[in-house]
């Protein structure tokens, strides 16, 4: 029997489990709201760990050509302290394939290969029940039924409410992107401060992040505790005597404002913010970090729609071997019983690890943002190689 299978969300979760199923030459529908795959921008990179991401790749088939695709140099780690005194600088061994980067559009074209999405498809309710399966409604006033729908769209997933009541909450942590473009080229000290791969700078509730993509590009991410309209009032907000409100979509103003948030530090570090070019605001939310729900016939989460937490690492990881996990669980479920059942059994096993790395993943966030600098570099110690 072929079930009629849709995954809602082409990100690394569903297309994973998209892909993983259409090994077993099983139809599967994927619904992207994205006009096209390059509609936006995809992202940073991502550093695929050997037991979660690359297993779930090996399951696709696709490991040797990730491989072929990834840099293995880009887990180099650099710390600095504020005053741009290397404190750490962990380099990868040559055979070192535990957690190598790579793009996330690469990844995504990767993923993509043969599977048939429809794009620009966005659903704005899912009702399971019905007579005919479980109801999806899109955006264009548009409906199709299918037996078993996966929600893998992410922090507001559409698809979540039909099995679960929770919604993100804000983490008091607060992030703003930028990148720099030809680093190599433009900003050669630069690239020399960030290396091969990262290079992170603790202070007193701040953080800058740099992280080396492919091709000289590099994201930077500022990151500091505020209150969610801390641009509103920089002056009883965030302590910047003379300051009024920050309108985030204007580039040159917040170019010349978010240095002041790192009064003080060296101005290498800072020269990371001052060449920045677009800059985007992004708060931290997280779901319970036990988020569970009442299992429901015919829907079922995958990734952050499932158990979003702060992004250490670890959240595309679980979200792709969720994927195959259950694209392989489908595939040996014969029956509309066996179905639900396989759906069922995941679920306690996903929730069951996903609910581990919530912990870690929370107090991680705690120690990297936090007001001893001190607790960041433990928390490094403890987890890379000596």
């Amino acid at each position: 029997m072929r079930h009629r299978i849709a995954v809602i969300g082409g990100g690394p979760a569903g297309l994973t489990f998209a892909r993983v199923l259409h090994r077993h030459d099983h139809p599967v529908t994927v619904l992207e709201r994205d006009l096209a795959p390059d509609a936006r921008p995809p992202g940073g990179t991502l550093d695929l760990h050997e037991k979660l991401g690359q297993l779930a790749l090996g399951k696709a088939g696709l490991l040797a050509e990730f491989q072929a695709l990834s840099r293995p140099e880009g887990q180099a780690m650099r710390i600095l302290d504020t005053d741009g005194t290397v404190l750490r600088d962990w380099q990868p061994r040559p055979d070192d394939r535990a957690n190598p980067e790579i793009d996330r559009g690469q990844l995504r074209d990767l993923l993509l290969g043969p599977l048939d999405v429809r794009w620009g498809r966005g659903v704005t309710e899912v009702v399971p029940g019905t007579r005919d399966g479980v109801l999806v409604h899109f955006a264009d006033g548009r409906q199709e039924t299918f037996d078993l729908v996966i929600g893998a769209d992410g922090a507001w997933s559409r698809v979540r409410p039909a099995v679960s009541s929770a919604t993100p909450h804000y983490t008091g942590v607060t992030l703003v992107e930028t990148s720099l473009d030809d680093v190599d080229t433009r900003h050669p000290d630069l690239a020399r401060l960030i290396g091969d791969g990262s290079v992170a700078v603790y202070g007193v509730n701040r953080a800058l992040v740099a992280q080396r993509n492919s091709g000289g590009h590099v994201k930077v991410y500022a990151q500091f505790r505020a209150p969610l309209d801390w641009h509103t009032n920089l002056d009883r907000h965030m302590g910047l005597s003379r300051r009024a409100g920050l309108d985030l979509a204007d580039a040159e103003a917040v170019r010349s404002s978010l240095p002041a948030l790192f009064d003080g530090w060296a101005d290498p570090v800072l020269d990371l913010l001052r060449h920045g070019t677009a800059f985007v605001h992004r708060p931290l939310y997280v779901l319970p970090v036990s988020h569970t729900w009442a299992h429901v016939p015919g829907v079922t989460l995958l990734g952050d729609a499932a158990h979003l937490m702060p992004p250490l690492g670890v959240g595309a990881n679980l979200a792709m071997l969720e994927g195959a996990e259950l694209a392989e669980s489908v595939a040996a479920a014969p029956g509309p019983g066996d179905l639900d059942e396989a759906v069922r059994a995941f679920e306690e096993q996903m929730w069951a690890r996903a609910g581990r790395w919530a912990k870690i993943t929370a107090a991680g966030l705690e120690r990297l943002v936090s007001p001893d600098p001190a607790e960041a570099l433990a928390l490094f110690d403890e987890v890379q190689p000596s």
